[in-house]
């Protein structure tokens, strides 16, 4: 346990509120037993649904990403959860209703709806759509098709009012990971869980904006690791099992995990694939 972790309520019991490509709820066992024995400050620059943020809730984080949907979610979730709870119970489950919902970033006016309704919004199609698949088209688009299913779980309040009060003292951030220099130091500890390399060149998850994460952005990420430990900041971080990334990574502890994947449009694509779990300590 961390200095912040340890000033939180045990009784508080979170989990991630949306289904997103990638997502470590499943291998939360293998990430909590290599983390740091201690700890100041929390940091998580690609959060993602937060599966690891959410369980050990530590108080006083930093969590970011550069999808601008995401970030808005988690700041309505923190700072009017009330009024996200009531609109969701607006929602319907039919394709036209979908496809509607669906349609608004498309329309001029996006800009102007209540970062409240957006939020709504995206969980609600977060809910519905095809497989929980996050995905945006080269504009921003969210392209996903409707998900058929008989009773989606669009609205749970208990979830939402235990991830607003672990978010309750969050620093959360619409920006890349790079920016966490402005904010780190030494004994602070950073869980990076960035979009993976690439198993082959057909297969792919980094379409969860409209800007890819390419390998230019994989060597920036680890010359960012390799500053984070001159600083004397631990860092853990997940990626794909591939040559690109144990060479990328070798001066580290590269360690062997094995994670299941659920969210994929091909049924081919999912079942037990390996990954690699870094630390520098």
């Amino acid at each position: 346990m961390n200095s912040f972790a340890l000033q939180f309520p045990e009784s508080i019991s979170a989990s991630p509120v949306i289904k997103w490509a990638g997502g470590k709820r499943q291998l939360l066992p293998e990430l909590k037993r290599r983390l740091p024995a201690s700890y100041n400050r929390y940091f998580e620059p690609f959060i993602g649904g937060g599966a690891l943020y959410f369980d050990i809730a530590p108080f006083g984080a930093y969590i970011s990403d550069i999808n601008p949907e995401l970030i808005n979610l988690y700041k309505v979730i923190r700072n009017d959860v009330e009024a996200l709870i009531s609109d969701l119970s607006s929602h319907e489950n039919s394709l036209e209703y979908y496809t509607e919902i669906r349609a608004l970033d498309r329309n001029p006016d996006y800009t102007n709806i209540s970062p409240v309704r957006k939020a709504s919004r995206f969980i609600y199609l977060n809910k519905t759509c095809f497989n929980g698949l996050y995905r945006v088209n080269s504009k921003g688009f969210f392209n996903v098709p409707f998900g058929r299913y008989a009773n989606p779980n669009f609205l749970n309040k208990e979830s939402l009012y235990a991830a607003s009060e672990v978010l309750q003292t969050a620093q959360i951030e619409c920006s890349g990971f790079e920016n966490i220099l402005n904010f780190v130091k030494q004994g602070d500890f950073v869980y990076f869980d960035p979009p993976y390399i690439p198993l082959s060149q057909t297969s792919s998850f980094t379409s969860y904006s409209k800007e890819d994460f390419g390998m230019d952005k994989q060597m920036a990420l680890k010359l960012l690791c390799d500053k984070l430990s001159e600083m004397g900041v631990k860092f853990m971080l997940s990626n794909s099992d591939t040559k690109i990334s144990r060479e990328l990574y070798a001066a580290y502890n590269v360690e062997e995990v094995y994670a299941s994947r659920f969210i994929n449009s091909k049924a081919d694509s999912r079942g037990k694939i390996s990954e690699i779990i870094v630390r520098n300590y």
